[in-house]
Formats: structure tokens, C-alpha cells, sequence
């Protein structure tokens, strides 16, 4: 019998395809483990607080997501803008912590909602209100402010007579971190808070002179500034820079940017604010 020999040549045994099918996937998984090695996940956004030095009572730093830190801002920005204490905006800040961690809850126990989880069925307002940020906000200011006495309580007697908590000594717990925010947000800690790794390729959810009046009372967010309130907005509009699309931002002669995602001099001491948002020129 003759045996036509080209053919057989060309003729791969059965067996040897499967082999190599799996010898193909076995280097493609090689080569997404190298990929994988070389770049290292995707890392994850986040914003950061630091204390000052020597700061007793203060947690050394807190970090957490763009959220938390944005509606963090929005919490101190509020009690600035009502004219509450220092004291104040640390236990509002103490008090979200321990409610919602700093997220702006649809729901929660019964029917809580919002960063206070406050109750429309206790007469806080509707839920639309209530997960309004400013104005939840501003409705634990008011009743933390016409709480006779509560400059002089611990945080979580504070607390505990706004909130009427089940579990009121939770509250004290956050204070150290809530002290450290406020610290911040109040302008007395300069270049204090920084965010990393944003992701700022969303448009921007608000307008930042709309938002600017609804939380500082005002738009002025340019310009020769005194120091504190100049560190105080600057502190703001990085705690809302993925809201706001902001990816730079100076105050006297020292510059934030969502790249390098820390505070570096820049230029001389001026007290000058001036911020860029993606996009512009």
C-alpha cells in the first residue's frame, strides 16, 4: 500500500491540539500575572487629614474616601458658615462619624436617613430635605445651638441631646479623628488635608460658585485671603475636588494638585487663593 507521505506530514495527531491550546492559555496567563506585577492594582482614591505636630487630643491622621471627606467638608463648611464654635463643628463631625460614617444614607434604622440619620417621622424634615447635606447639616446645628448648656458638655452628652441615640457613648469615640477634620476644614492647619489617586474624569456633579454660596456663603473663592478663612476654603474646595472636577489648587505660595495629590511650594507667601478646574485652560 502506498503511503502518501506529504499528507501524513501535514496531519497533526489529535492529541497534540488540545496541548497547545492549553500551552496558549498557560503564556497568556503568564503574561497578565508579569502585566499585573509591573503596574500593581489600581489604586484606590483616597483623601487623608493630618494633625499638626504636638497636637494632644488630636488623632495623628484619618483618612477615608472622596465621599466621606466631601461630605466632611460640607459639615464644617455649614458650622463655619452659621457661625458656630469650634466645638461645635467637632461634634457635628463626631456625631456623622458615628451615624453614617460620613456617607450620605437613603436608609438606615427605621426610618433614618442622611448623614445624621435623622428621622422625618421625629419632625426633622422630609427626606428629601434630610438627605440634602446642607440642610441636614444645618438642621443638627440649629438643634445642637438651642441645646441650653451644650458648650459645656462632654461630646457625648452634646450628642446625645440632639441625636436621643441608643448607644450615646459611641459618640466620644470619634472625637479624636472628628477634632482632626474640624482642625482642617477651620483653616488652622495648613495644607492639612491632601487626596490622592482621584478619579476626576466625571463632569462636575455642581457648579463651584452655586455650591460655594449654598455651604461658605460665598463665591469668592480668588484673591488675597486672610489666612485662616484662605486655608479654610482651600481645604474645602480639595475635600471637594471629585465633586468639583478640581485638580489644583493654591493658597499663599503652596499648591495642591489631584497628580501629585500633596501641598508643595510653589511660590512666594502671598495669602493669594487661586484654583483650576479640568478642562479649563
Amino acid at each position: 500500500m502506498l503511503v502518501d507521505v506529504a499528507q501524513f506530514s501535514q496531519e497533526r495527531p489529535r492529541w497534540l491540539v488540545p496541548a497547545a491550546l492549553g500551552t496558549a492559555v498557560l503564556l497568556a496567563l503568564v503574561v497578565l500575572v508579569i502585566v499585573v506585577a509591573q503596574n500593581g492594582p489600581a489604586a484606590r482614591p483616597t483623601c487623608t487629614v493630618t494633625a499638626p505636630p504636638n497636637s494632644p487630643g488630636l488623632r495623628s491622621s484619618w483618612s477615608g474616601s472622596p465621599e466621606q471627606m466631601d461630605n466632611a467638608a460640607t459639615i464644617a463648611a455649614v458650622g463655619r458658615k452659621l457661625g458656630a464654635p469650634d466645638r461645635a463643628i467637632t461634634i457635628a463631625l463626631a456625631t456623622a462619624i458615628q451615624e453614617s460614617t460620613l456617607a450620605n444614607l437613603r436608609g438606615g434604622d427605621r426610618d433614618s436617613v442622611g448623614l445624621f440619620q435623622q428621622r422625618p417621622s421625629q419632625g426633622w424634615g422630609t427626606v428629601p430635605q434630610l438627605l440634602d447635606t446642607v440642610t441636614s447639616s444645618t438642621k443638627f446645628y440649629d438643634a445642637l445651638l438651642a441645646t441650653p448648656g451644650w458648650a459645656g458638655m462632654d461630646v457625648t452628652e452634646a450628642a446625645q441631646r440632639v441625636q436621643r441615640s441608643g448607644f450615646p457613648e459611641a459618640y466620644a469615640d470619634h472625637e479624636p479623628e472628628a477634632r482632626t477634620l474640624a482642625v482642617a476644614f477651620l483653616g488652622q492647619n495648613p495644607g492639612g488635608l491632601t487626596c490622592t489617586d482621584l478619579d476626576l474624569s466625571e463632569p462636575p456633579a455642581d457648579a463651584v460658585a452655586s455650591l460655594a454660596r449654598d455651604e461658605l456663603g460665598s463665591a469668592r473663592l480668588s484673591g488675597p485671603q486672610s489666612a485662616e478663612n484662605g486655608w479654610a476654603i482651600a481645604s474645602w474646595l480639595v475635600g471637594h475636588s471629585t465633586r468639583l472636577a478640581v485638580d489644583r489648587v493654591t493658597y499663599d505660595g503652596r499648591t495642591w494638585t489631584a497628580a501629585s495629590g500633596t501641598w508643595t511650594q510653589t511660590g512666594a507667601a502671598d495669602g493669594v487663593l487661586a484654583l483650576h478646574r479640568v478642562g479649563e485652560p
